[in-house]
Parts: structure tokens; sequence; C-alpha cells
């Protein structure tokens, strides 16, 4: 069984955010111990596991090393990427069945692959108490996010989101932090970092289902509808964003890094 690690939201190795992509045959899920053991032993921040259905479309899990999630934009963008590269669909949009609904991944002719994503449902929200010591740094505010349950919190300048060395341990929760570009000819609108140690992931270095609440966080602000994140983790990734309702267009390049064989089959 076929495994690639494919780097997503970037168009050069070793950059943006590495997912795992284990193309399953056609049929019945396996056990999840099984899932829940390979994406272990991979121990990147999302495993994809995909598997054709009968009607053309596919079957679509995402799991850390240490729990399944509902949402997970860079392993779909990954996942796209390998299913086109491996021969396994066209130029063709692929329509994704997973645990948030149908989700869309239609190449475009810059080589992007854009991802169609449910916007999250933004509530103002107190600061919670120990977030800012957790974080190191003042928080101006807070944003809920309904069902992708992860916390937005803004910080006073792009320079306080990069300087950040946070208290992992101290964090009880899913927590993108994000502010305005410092420098408006930056090529990027906001910046973000995502913490989730909670769920197996001290920093994710670039994550597509944070900008599905971070899109109309910053469409509020600054008015527009199209805007572009740079997620200033170590590794980086700049994340292309469209707003359109309750549906957001998330979308980046991806690149193939490695390639090997699962021996541990089901």
């Amino acid at each position: 069984m076929q495994i690639t690690v494919i780097d997503a939201f970037t168009d050069r190795p070793f950059a943006g955010n590495p997912a795992a992509v284990c193309p399953l045959p056609a049929g019945d899920w396996p056990a999840e111990e099984w899932l829940r053991r390979v994406a272990r032993e991979l121990n990147l921040s999302e495993t994809a596991f995909v598997r054709p259905l009968p009607d053309g479309e596919w079957g679509l899990r995402w799991f850390t090393p240490v729990t399944e999630v509902r949402l997970c934009g860079h392993a779909t963008l990954a996942t796209a990427h390998a299913l086109r590269e491996q021969g396994l669909v066209g130029a063709e949009p692929v329509r994704f069945h997973t645990l948030s609904g149908v989700l869309t991944a239609e190449p475009r002719p810059d080589g992007r692959i854009a991802l169609d994503l449910p916007t999250a449902a933004l509530t103002p929200t107190e600061v919670p108490e120990g977030l800012a010591e957790a974080l190191g740094s003042p928080v101006l505010g807070c944003r809920e996010t309904g069902e992708l349950d992860i916390l937005v919190a803004e910080l006073g300048s792009e320079h306080a989101v990069r300087a950040l060395a946070p208290d992992l341990a101290a964090l009880t929760r899913e927590v993108a932090v994000t502010a305005p570009a410092e420098d408006p000819a930056s090529g990027y609108d906001f910046v973000s970092r995502f913490f989730a140690p909670t769920i197996g992931i001290p920093e994710d270095p670039v994550t597509g289902s944070a900008h599905t609440a971070l899109a109309p966080f910053w469409a509020e602000r600054l008015g527009r509808t199209a805007l572009t994140g740079y997620q200033a983790s170590p590794r980086g990734g700049l994340v292309e964003c469209e707003l359109a309702g309750d549906r957001v267009a998330v979308a980046g390049h991806a690149v193939s890094v490695l390639t090997g064989t699962l021996l541990a089959t089901p």
C-alpha cells in the first residue's frame, strides 16, 4: 500500500504543511484502530485516508497522531494533489465525502488547488482566563467558531504573532492567533499561527481549516471577500481565501516529497 508525503500550501519542498496520503481500495473502511496506528506511526500533523466510492466520488478521513478530526484543509489539498499525480482522477473537480459533508477540490490553471469548505460561524466571546499568560502576549479579543471548535485570538501586531513562544502545556484548546499584515506590499493581508497540543499538534505549520474562520474574521475588518493569509510558522505558507456566504474557497499549491510502501496492511 503506497503512502505519499505531500507539502501543502507551498510550491517548494520542506515548506508548507506536510500530510501523509494513504489511498485505500474500494469497500469498507479498515478498523479505526488500524487507521489510528498508521497515523501515530507517521507522526505528522495529519494523515489522510482516501477510498473510492461506487459513484466515482471519494471517502476521506483525517487523523492526527492522537485522534480523528472533523475537518482538515491541508490534508484535503494534499489528497487531491496525490490522486491527480497518481492518475486516479483527471482535471475535473474531486468530491470528497467527509465528517464535514461533501468537500470539493478543484484544480486551477496556475497549478493551485481550490478547496470548497464550510465557513465557520464566528461569535464574539470573552478572552478566556489564563489565555494571555499561556500565549505570552496580550489578547485584543476572541471569537468562537461553532462546530469548527477552535478559538480565534486577535493579537496587537504581526510582530506579536511571529514572536510567540507559548506555554503549550497551559493551552487547553485549539487556538488560532492572528493579526493584520504590517506591510501592505507583503503579498498577504493577515498573519496567523495555530496551536493544538490537545489533539497532538503543538504547532500546525499551515492550517487550511483555521482559514475558514480567519477569512470571515478579516473580511469583516478589511471590507473584502478575497484575502490572502500567511501562516507564520517556522515552515510557513500562503493560503488564498475567497469568501462566498456559508462557503469559503481555500487555495494553495502542493508538492510531493516522499513516497513509500506501507507493509503493515489492514
